[in-house]
């Protein structure tokens, strides 16, 4: 059990002051005990030593790294965004908060929700998808389908994956929601979710209103729009949330129907090093994500790379070509992985330094160690060799009530980290946890700890009169 409290963080070292002070008033409780029928044995290592509830650490005094500007890129493309995608951290952005048509990029959606909803039993990839009349009157990129044909929702995910096909993905909207209205109002709610804040979706597609089926039309006169910011926040979503993604998105090509070759849009696979056509743009570690055009949005690209165990989602949005969109990836990619790199900063399960414990009443110990629950990792300059976040510690409540199970949490500790040439610094949040459990003290041992507690405020009291 917990108790609430705003100002007791305790440390485990107790100073030599307070030591000589447990030592002296233990002799003093023995002495009152050889005159007392209570046998008794007092506890001398009770009373603690209480620093601040939010505790700052503000040792760093290195110089903090610099990166390249962004600006030295030279990028041709209305806007652009770099994300490393554990922390999703933006390490270059150019417009990255304007919306814009997004075209294809929509897609990703689209799959995330289809992919979310395999995952969670509720349809499977052998399931069978009957083509309805939406479906069949699609534009623009498509694999010609039918009103009537049937294919297996994976048949089809990969279709709208790497061929970008249009009556795919309107087929798998209608199966999943009934009607590709009602699945666009899925989609929204998962934008909402996601913290895609400039993002509206009017269709699976992408495709513009007015190149929808007219009867399927919404009856509200938008466009779908995005930010490229927001495209790498529903990269980032799908990399964390579908790890096997790449099954899919890394497809050279499929065989539709058994017989109609579907090429993936993507020239920038790295499997595509070996592919005349694609060589030159083949990129080290690119296994995703989504292209994306209309003559509204210009050429645009989702990629996803990892290089060294960090991986990279870059946005590019409106290029003028189709070679441009990935030229101009490849400069954004290159500019992460030749200048930052992710470092551990502090390990889980580590002591921190003014932190290493919380209050415990009724225990068998006054106090309980407590350790980071989990890892703490920046975005560094390459090369980095010495790290020196700063920290804030912060404790709620007046400590645990034993019995306190090992695991428990105690408090929050958040690191700062801010390069020099990045807009913002970085923080990550994580939980101060005991790494010991502490039994619940007997009433005979509470009641000579409170008798030791009593004789060390009186020896104080004394103290201060001289």
């Amino acid at each position: 059990m917990k108790k609430k409290y705003s100002h007791s963080l305790i440390r485990s070292a107790q100073s030599e002051r307070s030591k000589f002070k447990k030592r002296v008033a233990t002799i003093m409780v023995m002495n009152m005990l050889c005159m007392s029928v209570i046998p008794a044995a007092v506890s001398a290592d009770q009373v603690t030593q209480v620093a601040t509830a939010a505790t700052t650490n503000t040792a760093n005094t290195t110089a903090t790294p610099k990166v390249p500007s962004p600006d030295t890129l030279n990028l041709n493309v209305k806007s652009a965004v770099l994300m490393e995608a554990s922390t999703g951290k933006i390490l270059m952005s150019l417009n990255a908060d304007k919306g814009y048509a997004p075209a294809s990029m929509t897609k990703m959606m689209t799959e995330y929700i289809v992919a979310d909803k395999v995952k969670k039993g509720e349809y499977s990839w052998d399931d069978i998808v009957t083509v309805g009349k939406n479906a069949s009157l699609s534009v623009g990129s498509r694999i010609y389908l039918a009103e009537g044909d049937q294919h297996t929702v994976k048949e089809l995910y990969i279709a709208m994956a790497i061929g970008s096909a249009n009556d795919a993905s309107v087929a798998l909207a209608e199966y999943v929601a009934g009607s590709e209205q009602e699945f666009v109002k899925l989609m929204n709610a998962e934008a909402k979710r996601m913290g895609m804040a400039d993002t509206h979706f009017i269709n699976s597609t992408g495709l513009n209103r007015n190149d929808m089926p007219k009867e399927y039309r919404p009856e509200e006169d938008r466009e779908t729009v995005m930010t490229a910011k927001d495209v790498a926040t529903l990269t980032r979503y799908i990399v964390e949330d579908h790890p096997d993604f790449a099954e899919f998105t890394s497809l050279q090509s499929y065989n539709f129907r058994g017989k109609d070759k579907i090429i993936n849009w993507n020239w920038m696979l790295e499997d595509n090093k070996n592919i005349t056509n694609f060589k030159q743009y083949a990129y080290e570690g690119l296994d995703g994500m989504k292209t994306g055009h209309t003559i509204d949005a210009g050429y645009c690209f989702a990629g996803t790379a990892e290089r060294d165990g960090m991986r990279l989602i870059s946005v590019v949005m409106g290029a003028e070509t189709e070679p441009t969109r990935f030229t101009e990836t490849k400069k954004v990619l290159d500019y992460g992985f030749n200048n930052f790199e992710v470092k551990q900063v502090v390990a889980g399960k580590t002591t921190v330094a003014g932190a290493e414990t919380a209050p415990v009443s009724k225990g068998k110990e006054a106090t309980v160690p407590v350790v980071t629950e989990e890892a703490v990792s920046f975005i560094v300059p390459k090369g980095t060799k010495s790290i020196n976040p700063t920290f804030t510690t912060s404790f709620e409540g007046e400590g645990f009530e034993a019995p306190v199970e090992a695991g428990a949490k105690a408090g929050t500790i958040t690191y700062t980290y801010k390069v020099e040439g990045m807009s913002d610094a970085q923080e990550q949040t994580v939980n101060l946890v005991t790494s010991e459990k502490v039994e619940k003290a007997g009433w005979f041992g509470l009641m000579f700890r409170a008798i030791g507690d009593f004789f060390g405020d009186m020896f104080d009291s004394i103290k201060n009169l001289f």
